[in-house]
């Protein structure tokens, strides 16, 4: 069984920067696309950025230039960096973890608990 766990998250004035992590357990991290969603309660989950095995990146159009996805595949940890915040980048951040193509399995599916971040001054 995989756990993903995010953390980084936090209360931070218009204009700061936070760096999420997301650390995975087991052997298929590596294997793996990592995705980072938002969800305000009460509207459907948004795709922030992803990066796949091979290290090519997506980004919503609303974080491009701002947000930068990477992962390190020696700690199992991938990280949003988030800079130049602003109040509706306010939500709660998930982890997700798919390998189900790469693996061949639907089973390879997992999500994290998900790491507040608040803009506000």
């Amino acid at each position: 069984q995989v756990q993903v766990v995010e953390s980084g998250g936090g209360l931070v004035q218009p204009g700061g920067s936070l760096r999420l992590s997301c650390v995975a357990s087991g052997s298929i991290f590596s294997s793996a696309v990592m995705t980072w969603y938002r969800r305000f309660p009460g509207h459907a989950r948004e795709l922030v950025a992803s990066i796949t095995d091979s290290g090519a990146t997506t980004y919503s159009q609303a974080m491009a230039g701002r947000f930068t996805i990477s992962r390190d595949n020696a700690r199992n940890t991938v990280y949003l960096q988030m800079n130049n915040l602003k109040p509706e980048d306010t939500d709660v951040y998930y982890c997700n973890l798919d390998a189900r193509a790469q693996l061949g399995s639907s089973n390879y599916y997992y999500w994290g608990q998900g790491t507040q971040v608040t803009v506000s001054s």
